[in-house]
């Protein structure tokens, strides 16, 4: 492809997946001094002081900013679609939080995955996650931040109820009759876990699609890193390589996703695995993103 992806996408990466369990402003700081980055995405700062640090240096550094709140909902095991309206209202109070953080921030808007698949309980479980995301749709749109559900499995690791990506385009569709503010995230990684084909996943939500996540996934049983753990690009046994990714980015192009006036966030969901060096995983995940734009 001639010119920059730069031109079409906002290029980022997970902080708290690229550099788990380290220091947060020192991960940071390398992020926002690498000019290959437009974008970074975080997650929870318990201290507010590390938090005004780091709305600081993403503002020097003209990064675009998202907010997940992921590590928040998994970690405290909270399900925002909960048949018990008290354990709903407990994933809902979380996410307005924040929201609040996200602000703070200097975010565009937060990202979150729903609760539980329980297919007996399916309607119910639907009709929940929309009171809780339309309340937090609300909330969101008075502080100008949007709000976006991340496409998971739903029967091999994270088991969660958004899900299949036709019942993804329907909640959407419910979603968007009542709050502009509210996209899905769609990420390579969890295309082959939700045993689908990108081709089928990004044309069936593509009217809804606002951020792009890309990675990778084992799906041989069995095998290290399997499920849900977004191993890098190269791992062994692996679902996507460069030629995953240059089919990826022509099918974006094809159904109209390469915007100069409106760039989408297109980060890394990758991961070390085991020992693996986060930085050489990180330059890995780059030289993958190079080559395949190479040949688009």
């Amino acid at each position: 492809m001639n010119g920059s992806i730069h031109q079409y996408f906002s290029i980022g990466t997970l902080l708290w997946m690229s550099y788990p369990g380290r220091d947060p402003l020192a991960s940071l700081k390398k992020i926002v001094c690498d000019e290959f980055f437009d974008a970074v995405e975080l997650s929870r700062f318990e201290d507010p002081a590390v938090r005004k640090q780091a709305a600081a240096m993403m503002e020097q550094g003209l990064m675009r900013v998202g907010y997940g709140a992921h590590p928040t909902i998994l970690g405290r095991k909270l399900n925002p679609n909960a048949l018990e309206e008290t354990a709903r209202l407990a994933a809902e109070t979380a996410l307005l939080e924040a929201v609040d953080e996200a602000a703070e921030l200097g975010a565009e808007g937060i990202a979150f995955l729903a609760g539980k698949w329980e297919p007996e309980h399916l309607e119910e479980a639907y009709a929940q996650l929309l009171k809780t995301t339309r309340n937090l749709c609300g909330y969101a749109a008075e502080k100008g931040l949007s709000v976006e559900l991340e496409v998971f499995d739903y029967d091999v690791d994270k088991a969660v109820l958004i899900g299949p990506a036709p019942l993804a385009a329907r909640f959407a569709a419910d979603v968007r009759k009542t709050h502009r503010n509210f996209g899905l995230l769609v990420d390579l990684s969890h295309i082959p876990i939700c045993h689908e084909t990108p081709d089928f996943t990004v044309r069936t939500l593509a009217p809804y699609i606002t951020h792009l996540h890309i990675g990778n996934a084992v799906m041989k049983e069995g095998c290290p890193a399997y499920g849900d753990r977004h191993p890098r690009f190269g791992f062994p046994n692996s679902e996507n390589s460069v030629e995953t990714l240059t089919a990826f980015l022509r099918l974006l192009k094809d159904e109209g996703f390469f915007r100069e006036d409106d760039p989408l966030i297109l980060s890394f969901e990758v991961t070390p695995f085991g020992d693996e060096d986060p930085d050489a995983v990180l330059a890995g995940c780059k030289r993958a993103l190079n080559r395949a734009w190479a040949l688009v």
